[in-house]
């Protein structure tokens, strides 16, 4: 199933590709690209996300309520979204297409010859044991990276042969080489650049995130006469100790520590891919939470 969407991304990256010539501008152009077609359903979990603010409160006290009864729970909190007109599962399907955004991009930007210049996997194997047979570093994690690096070379030694001129591609972006593998070579400070950008963008992007729930849930102002005295010191009681608050916590720190680690192992073009979708992700957030209330 990667394989077919990375295909298929594949195909949209190399027509922008012919157009700038230049493998960091075509991953720049190619995630605005993506984030615009996602665009709805940016919207609409954004949404969903100013509608449950507005529950919050509810939610707590059902779950302070009925902490000892986890069938009943269930049941008063199906029952609350369906009042309030509210799909449980509504956030379900982004996180699926996400994931399978992430890991369909990482099979297109760690093998670029097969999904987006599509040289057939005969050839690559070929190219592949003539840099072996030549004593050339090969990686069996990213070997068509390296076919990519070593592109004079194996045009010398197949001067004939159509496919091979496929393999010409232009990494180099602003002065960095988008074909480097930060792991490979840290030595090089310039492979450091693209991650501790994307890592501080990361940050950026979870400390905003916060800052707006909290800004929005400060906006939901609750009419006291609908809450009694006792509703009011359930949901006291129970924000003493959040589950979600801490979870969302922990999730700040991990997710840094997981794009470090993954930046480290994968070609700078990865990790570019990730740095603009973080910067677009961070604009497209801002003005949507500006543009949409929560009626």
């Amino acid at each position: 199933m990667f394989g077919f969407f990375a295909n298929i991304f594949g195909y949209v990256l190399n027509f922008i590709y012919q157009f700038v010539n230049n493998y960091g501008l075509a991953m720049i152009l190619f995630t605005i690209l993506i984030k615009l077609v996602m665009l709805p359903l940016s919207i609409k979990q954004q949404k969903t996300m100013k509608k449950n603010l507005k529950i919050q409160d509810k939610i707590k006290v059902l779950q302070f309520k009925y902490k000892n009864d986890q069938e009943k729970l269930s049941q008063e909190m199906m029952n609350l979204y369906k009042e309030e007109k509210i799909s449980p599962f509504s956030g379900c399907l982004g996180t699926i297409l996400q994931f399978i955004l992430l890991i369909s991009i990482f099979y297109m930007v760690r093998f670029p010859l097969t999904y987006m210049k599509k040289v057939d996997t005969e050839s690559i194997n070929n190219y592949t044991k003539q840099l072996q047979e030549a004593q050339k570093e090969v990686s069996p994690a990213y070997s068509e990276i390296d076919l990519i690096r070593e592109e004079q070379f194996l045009k010398e030694k197949n001067p004939e042969d159509e496919n091979v001129k496929k393999i010409s591609m232009n990494m180099n972006f602003l002065g960095l080489d988008l074909s480097k593998i930060p792991q490979q070579n840290l030595n090089d400070w310039t492979v450091y650049i693209i991650p501790i950008l994307y890592i501080l963008s990361t940050f950026l992007s979870m400390k905003l995130m916060n800052v707006s729930q909290k800004n929005n849930e400060k906006k939901e102002v609750i009419d006291v006469t609908e809450r009694d005295e006792t509703t009011t010191d359930l949901v006291k009681k129970e924000d003493e100790y959040d589950p979600m608050d801490q979870t969302n916590k922990m999730m700040s720190w991990m997710m840094p520590i997981m794009s470090v680690s993954i930046s480290l192992v994968a070609p700078l073009g990865l990790a570019l891919y990730w740095l603009v979708n973080n910067i677009v992700m961070i604009l497209e957030r801002f003005i949507l939470d500006k543009v949409i209330k929560a009626d």
